[in-house]
């Protein structure tokens, strides 16, 4: 009988520290795909900061893919709205088709302006002289829905080149649209140019993103944001942005 319990014992404690094992070589492995996963960088000790691990904690390769694919659109697209949102804020506009519009920086008032829709009687010029959230509101339905399904569009694209394609060594954020040529180096993506580059793009979307939250912030409900962390994303944008556009030409032009 005591044979019996004491195997029952040992059986038990066997089986009760398998699992933990297992666990722990799965932690380990784990923690190496991401800590190895392309953005992570010396701002947060070459590890990934513990939200993200948190998030990543279950995601196998294909799944850090997706995550990778979604922060380089975000932040593309984040890079873009910080232009837009400066040029809106400082109502600085360009000529529109060279038209009688109102809306560009060499003619902002002018007494025939082109309509942005004739069932709202919205002009270009009113958007021209709107800040940046009550120009969004001021597009109409149709707009918007251009707008989504352009975007709706993309994403269609940016899954067929990213999963269907059968290239699963696809480099997360290429989409196969590169008309100047960015991405045409001498040892491809693994040379260390394009290597660079990656990590700026990744470093310049962030701070896009942690910009346009404070801005949309402080746009919404004023006194939200600090305004001296605002005068800073003011100064980095811009000189950011002009940084990486001057080194893409030096780059593409050496």
């Amino acid at each position: 009988m005591k044979a019996c319990a004491i195997l029952a014992t040992l059986v038990a404690s066997a089986s009760a520290f398998a699992p933990a094992s297992q666990s722990a070589r799965t932690s380990v492995a784990q923690n190496a795909l991401i800590d190895d996963t392309f953005g992570i960088s010396i701002e947060t000790g070459n590890k990934c900061p513990p939200l993200g691990r948190a998030i990543l904690e279950t995601a196998n390769e294909n799944g850090i893919k997706w995550w990778q694919n979604a922060e380089l659109k975000n932040g593309r697209v984040a890079m873009v709205a910080t232009i837009g949102y400066m040029v809106q804020k400082w109502h600085v506009h360009l000529p529109l088709y060279l038209g009688p519009s109102g809306s560009n920086v060499f003619n902002p008032d002018s007494s025939k302006d082109w309509l942005l829709s004739s069932t709202t009687g919205v002009t270009f010029s009113d958007i021209a002289k709107a800040d940046p959230l009550d120009a969004i509101g001021m597009i109409p339905s149709a707009g918007l829905v251009q707008i989504l399904f352009a975007a709706g569009l993309f994403e269609l694209t940016a899954w067929k080149r990213q999963w269907n394609d059968g290239d699963a060594n696809t480099i997360p954020g290429d989409y196969g649209y590169d008309p100047l040529g960015f991405t045409k180096r001498e040892g491809g993506w693994d040379s260390a140019e394009l290597k660079k580059l990656r990590m700026m793009e990744i470093k310049n979307g962030r701070v896009a993103m942690m910009a346009m939250a404070g801005w949309l912030s402080e746009e919404s409900i004023p006194g939200s944001f600090p305004v001296w962390v605002s005068l800073l994303m003011y100064m980095c944008i811009p000189m950011s942005c002009v940084y990486v556009c001057l080194k893409y030409l030096w780059i593409v032009y050496d």
